[in-house]
């Protein structure tokens, strides 16, 4: 049986900062649906009814391009251990870039890490929880470093220069690029156009 509410609970807080994966999902008008998992401490929860996620850089810029486009999100947590849990947040959302004004009162939440792009940020307009009992119980191993190792030894001006080219989604929607490269020092060496 599935559970509504119009905002976060301490129960829903609790559950989502002990997953170690979540999935974001974003359409818009005439483009194809995206649908993405994210791993990395990369999710914040800012109040009951106002949550982000940190972006890194990567084969594209969907969430983005559907963001601007028609603004709805959903994220999803599911647990793959005891006891089974599904959970929903259906949101409106918003690209922050670091060039933008607003960079600044949403990045004191997060760790900047290698490849930072931007920071998605969700205004919840409903939660939903329902029993996922089939869902597979797993274990997580360990977090993949591969993406901020990969982001961590680029050329910071290469890295720039490729993401600016990148203005358009698969389906031709537009996309604002980040103006920065975040290296290893986490922001510290910021390089910028």
């Amino acid at each position: 049986m599935a559970d509504f509410t119009d905002t976060l609970t301490e129960k829903h807080i609790a559950f989502i900062r002990a997953q170690p994966v979540f999935f974001t999902a974003t359409a818009a008008a005439g483009a194809r649906i995206n649908l993405s998992p994210k791993g990395l401490d990369t999710f914040s929860i800012l109040s009951n009814d106002r949550v982000a996620y940190l972006d890194l850089g990567g084969s594209g810029n969907e969430t983005h391009a559907h963001l601007s486009a028609d603004g709805r999100i959903t994220i999803m947590f599911c647990a793959f251990e005891n006891p089974a849990n599904i959970l929903r947040i259906y949101g409106r959302g918003t690209p922050i870039l670091p060039q933008d004004r607003e960079w600044p009162e949403f990045v004191q939440h997060f760790e900047i890490l290698p490849g930072t792009r931007q920071i998605f940020s969700i205004e919840v307009k409903s939660v939903q929880t329902s029993c996922g009992w089939g869902v597979p119980i797993m274990h997580v191993e360990r977090p993949r470093e591969t993406l901020t190792k990969a982001h961590a030894n680029a050329d910071g001006d290469a890295w720039v220069d490729t993401v600016t080219q990148r203005t358009k989604s698969i389906d031709g929607l537009p996309i604002r690029p980040t103006d920065r490269y975040f290296g290893p020092e986490g922001g510290q060496g910021a390089k910028s156009l």
